[in-house]
């Protein structure tokens, strides 16, 4: 199975505790009162804040009367809020990106625009490095440490089992903007190139010829998981914090917009 980390298991034990409970009708406050803990504790379980025990597993489902195998299931799952990926204990990873890399490392299915900028996990060091360098943070220590983590990032995509689908369309202008200097631009497109050959990535772009496009509002990725207990999001990045979206139509109209420019765009082999 492919890793996850503390905060995707969470999220997901608190889905499936919370689908158990509107089964059986009842509101936080009658369970919290019955098994004698916080409303608040019971909202943070459900909303995956925090780590659960086994116990306060068995406890719930015996108040949703769910059956032994459930039950067991749901208690194995508790054993994994606990456990850390290197995102989690990492330093140099934001609060609110933390859930976005265990999700990442988790997905069956990453569908990618990118129309500014080559995304971090396929970016070479020197790109990366230009990338940093022109938030002019004064942070030398810091930027390199993100540099590193985009590397990790990468590598963790192109190497974890099973490998995940990857399907990633860049509009022309990221591919043409002269991040570092042109031998930097020149060696971030070979390196676009090698690892789209890879089957289980494709790598794309959406030629400045299409004009005006479905996607111009900006960036966005698809992330889609086998697990039906597990939905599918779409995931949108600000500087300062991240917007997850889950709703079926949000996710269906984003994936919508994706056929849309996908149809339109080029394998990164025949871009030039």
């Amino acid at each position: 199975m492919p890793v996850t980390g503390q905060r995707v298991v969470r999220r997901t034990l608190g889905r499936r505790l919370t689908r158990l409970r509107l089964a059986v009708n009842k509101t936080r406050r009658e369970v919290a009162r019955e098994l004698g803990i916080s409303e608040p504790t019971l909202h943070r379980i459900e909303t995956g804040k925090v780590p659960v025990t086994v116990a306060t597993v068995r406890a719930l489902c015996w108040s949703y009367q769910t059956d032994q195998s459930a039950t067991d299931a749901l208690a194995e799952l508790a054993s994994g809020t606990n456990q850390q990926q290197w995102w989690d204990s990492s330093p140099n990873v934001p609060e609110w990106f933390k859930l976005f890399v265990g999700l990442e490392a988790s997905a069956n299915r990453i569908y990618c625009y990118h129309g500014e900028v080559v995304p971090g996990e396929l970016q070479t060091e020197q790109y990366a490095r230009a990338v940093f360098d022109a938030d002019r943070s004064g942070d030398e220590q810091g930027a390199q440490r993100q540099v590193s983590l985009r590397l990790q990032r990468q590598n963790t995509l192109l190497t974890r089992t099973p490998p995940a689908q990857v399907t990633t369309i860049l509009d022309e202008g990221a591919l043409t903007r002269p991040v570092g200097d042109r031998d930097v631009l020149a060696g971030q497109i070979d390196h676009l190139r090698q690892v789209g050959q890879r089957r289980h990535l494709d790598i794309r772009v959406l030629p400045w010829s299409v004009g005006a496009h479905a996607a111009m509002a900006g960036a966005f990725r698809i992330l889609e998981f086998d697990d039906p207990q597990d939905p599918d999001i779409v995931y949108l990045e600000s500087h300062v914090g991240a917007l997850y979206l889950e709703e079926p139509s949000e996710v269906e109209e984003y994936r919508r917009i994706f056929k849309l420019i996908n149809s339109e765009s080029v394998s990164i082999d025949e871009y030039r």
